[in-house]
């Protein structure tokens, strides 16, 4: 009897990583969620929601300050999860946490052209032949509505020489965005 179980306990512990990664295989969603409080998918770009917000060097308000934004509405990417906490990084690359109540959906970007110290022209449609509205310049934000993989219809607002307000809209190449990802389609 003693042999017997020990080559059962033996056979078992041969099969036992192979039924845990089944395990594994079987529950991606509760995994998932378990490592991802929102359900959401990781990365994802999102915008702060008012101002001004204190990113943090760890997910709770006992972390020390690392930096504020002064602003609302400023792109962030959402790289990681902790409850009620989101690791952000921002089109500097700096990280840092904050609370899920002080982002939005809201999707904005950054200008950056392909060529160094280049604009972009602001299309009036999806296409390199439609009629230039205005001309942006690197690291202009811009408000992105949708996109469809390759073009994204944003707006932004401009001022002109006695500083009143106007507001651009019309369509860019996706991939000289900072806020969306390459091939990223939302409406």
């Amino acid at each position: 009897m003693h042999g017997r179980f020990r080559r059962i306990l033996k056979a078992l512990c041969r099969r036992l990583p192979g039924a845990m990664l089944l395990l594994v295989l079987l529950a991606p969603p509760a995994l998932a969620q378990a490592g991802n409080p929102s359900g959401l998918p990781l990365p994802r770009f999102a915008a702060t929601r008012s101002d001004p917000i204190n990113v943090r060097v760890g997910p709770g308000q006992k972390y020390d300050i690392s930096w504020t934004y002064l602003k609302s509405g400023i792109p962030v990417e959402i790289i990681q999860e902790f409850d009620t906490w989101r690791k952000i990084r921002d089109v500097d690359g700096a990280e840092g946490w904050i609370h899920q109540n002080l982002l939005t959906g809201t999707r904005a970007g950054y200008v950056t052209p392909l060529v160094a110290n280049g604009e972009i022209a602001l299309r009036s449609g999806q296409s390199d032949d439609s009629g230039v509205r205005a001309r942006l310049g690197a690291g202009l934000k811009v408000t992105i509505s949708e996109c469809d993989g390759t073009w994204c219809q944003v707006s932004a607002t401009g001022h002109d020489a006695n500083q009143r307000s106007t507001i651009y809209s019309g369509y860019l190449h996706q991939e000289e965005l900072w806020g969306v990802y390459p091939d990223e389609v939302f409406d």
